[in-house]
């Protein structure tokens, strides 16, 4: 089959043929529609993360996926031949931006009828992480006040979105010329990073959920009241700042987790969650794809069309 890969670390992506995957009883065989792509693809791929998370060669690249299943493990009870899914692949199963991909039963969930499979492609791993920030970790609650940094990116998005739908007061950072997004999405304070500070803008949060790391997750902490939580998933708190200002830290990596998707699948259905792209590229223009996510500019998602 066809997949966009690269051969070593730092490497171009390409689109070049690879053995298809191989069925597992656990999981099914989606023939993909679409992809899309994450920070943490070109941050694995520039060998960033390479003690922790070791690449094999070639590597397929991508995670989220949506498409059609097409074979089913015989341990498989929950999805059928010309299920329309979508999901968040784990590590071992690497490998959305192909033809035809891998996934385990357990990390899958049927994709809204509602939703294109571009549009469900977008969601998975920016979802859940979004997801397991604030219900996982910070265990968000109706009246309490967020600040989420990095508003508009793929994460933040679906984050204002979840915090709102949980009861929250958002505040968030983005700059002016996606002020308009953020407020649509659902936010009640909008922050101009370029031209105000968010630690003397506001103070008392209950929650921030960090997405930039450094200087920006080490001054959050000051806009949280006491006992609030600090959740991350750029930095960890090296200095003990959480204690300093006695408050909670988490630093996490998302886990793939179908149940949760479908929870999200019923948030989309209901209008509470909607998906924000940034772009669509046609597979042979993969390598684009990843340029552009490369600039850290992308307002919401990237995705990959598998079938234009």
């Amino acid at each position: 089959m066809k997949a966009a890969i690269i051969r070593a670390y730092e490497g171009a992506v390409e689109i070049a043929d690879v053995p298809a995957p191989v069925l597992a009883d656990d999981s099914v065989i989606i023939k993909v529609h679409a992809a899309s792509i994450n920070p943490i693809d070109n941050i694995l791929r520039m060998g960033y993360m390479k003690d922790m998370m070791p690449l094999t060669f070639p590597f397929v690249m991508g995670y989220d996926v949506s498409g059609v299943v097409t074979e089913v493990g015989k341990d498989v009870t929950t999805f059928k031949i010309g299920d329309a899914v979508y999901a968040r692949a784990n590590q071992d199963d690497k490998g959305a931006v192909a033809e035809f991909a891998r996934v385990k039963a357990a990390e899958l969930a049927l994709k809204p009828a509602s939703l294109s499979h571009l549009e469900a492609a977008s969601i998975p791993l920016a979802g859940l992480t979004a997801w397991q920030a604030f219900v996982e970790f910070a265990h968000l609650e109706k009246g309490q006040k967020v600040l989420i940094h990095a508003g508009s990116g793929g994460v933040g998005t679906l984050a204002i979105q979840m915090a709102k739908h949980l009861g929250a007061f958002v505040a968030t950072t983005v700059s002016a010329r996606n002020a308009d997004l953020v407020k649509s999405l659902g936010a009640d304070l909008v922050i101009d990073y370029k031209t105000e500070n968010f630690d003397e803008v506001i103070s008392d949060y209950d929650v921030v959920f960090d997405m930039v790391g450094g200087d920006i997750m080490n001054r959050s902490f000051k806009v949280l009241k006491k006992g609030g939580h600090l959740v991350s998933i750029k930095g960890q708190d090296t200095d003990g700042l959480a204690a300093q200002h006695d408050v909670k830290f988490d630093w996490f990596f998302m886990h793939p987790d179908g149940a949760q998707l479908k929870t999200l699948a019923d948030l989309v259905v209901s209008g509470e969650l909607k998906t924000v792209i940034d772009s669509t590229f046609k597979f042979e223009d993969a390598a684009k794809a990843f340029d552009h996510l490369a600039d850290g500019h992308a307002v919401g998602k990237i995705v990959i069309d598998m079938t234009a």
